[in-house]
């Protein structure tokens, strides 16, 4: 199953990163590979300075070794070897009317001293962040995670999308980082899914990003913004730094398990602001937003 999934994100990153420079037209993505010295490491992928994408990155890593024991506490187990590979991106655009994007596909095994394995599960997802609400942008968004979900289980994108909303959830601030998506985590083996079948939805899902985001990227790059829209891009950036820095777990699991600190830090953007008690404008676009935010809506 790892080999299999690592082949898959490989394929997955390739496809990703093709389409995006062809979306973009000015740049391509830099490429670096590196090494973990406790075992395994990845190959980065780096867009900057596009005529659509000012930062974003595309990253794969497989990577194994001796657990650390900050993770031994998070999995409630004493010492084991462990696996884990992932495809992980952020895409930051120019122009303000073009939502930032995440998402990540991901799978872990766990072994005993005799090298079986002992816990296996798949995790991922993928969420927009906007800056200026389309309705119809984040419909669609969302009725393609759902389209995936449903040729699985009925049940899946109502779960997955509520997770992704609790997951997103900037507590400190009292507000959602974006419009959501789908969020799972710990998928195992059960009566009702395999592995296998784990592994059919994740890459559903998967096979689904660039279907879900190309199309809105497309529908508004071209569209004229002012300073001050720009202005509030870069706030609410600030707000997705927050996220990354204070709350997420794969940010927390790659530092902890000593993983490559400028693929761990690729999700930040380049130009971000910090402004004392910012408030929008009542009535304003930007105002409609930040109520969304506040209480997460249904799309669907």
């Amino acid at each position: 199953m790892k080999n299999k999934f690592y082949y898959y994100i490989q394929t997955l990153q390739n496809q990703i990163t093709s389409k995006l420079e062809e979306v973009d037209g000015q740049v391509k993505f830099r490429e670096d590979i590196w090494e973990r010295p406790e075992g395994g490491g990845g190959r980065t992928r780096v867009i900057e300075n596009g005529k659509v994408f000012e930062k974003g990155g595309v990253n794969i890593s497989a990577v194994h070794g001796k657990l650390p024991d900050s993770m031994q506490k998070l999995f409630n187990v004493g010492e084991a070897d462990f696996f884990a590979c992932g495809l992980s991106l952020v895409i930051h655009p120019k122009n303000p009317m073009v939502p930032t994007v995440h998402a990540n596909w991901r799978y872990f095994e766990m072994y005993d001293e005799n090298g079986s394995i002992i816990n296996q599960w798949f995790g991922g997802g993928q969420d927009l962040t906007p800056y200026y609400l389309f309705e119809e942008d984040a419909t669609h968004f969302h009725q393609t995670c759902k389209t995936a979900c449903d040729k699985h289980n009925p049940e899946f994108y109502p779960k997955y999308k509520k997770q992704c909303d609790d997951y997103f959830w900037n507590a400190h601030r009292f507000e959602a980082r974006g419009i959501g998506g789908l969020f799972f985590d710990y998928c195992k083996a059960s009566d009702m899914m395999t592995m296998e079948d784990w592994f059919n939805f994740v890459t559903e899902v998967g096979n689904s990003f660039l279907e879900a985001y190309v199309p809105i990227v497309e529908k508004r790059k071209e569209l004229p913004f002012t300073e001050a829209q720009r202005t509030w891009q870069e706030i609410r950036r600030g707000r997705y730094v927050e996220f990354n820095l204070v709350h997420d777990k794969g940010t927390l699991f790659g530092l902890k398990t000593n993983g490559r600190i400028e693929s761990i830090l690729m999700s930040l953007p380049p130009h971000v602001q910090w402004v004392y008690d910012h408030h929008p404008e009542k009535g304003s676009e930007e105002e409609k937003l930040i109520k969304v935010l506040q209480k997460p809506v249904d799309w669907i």
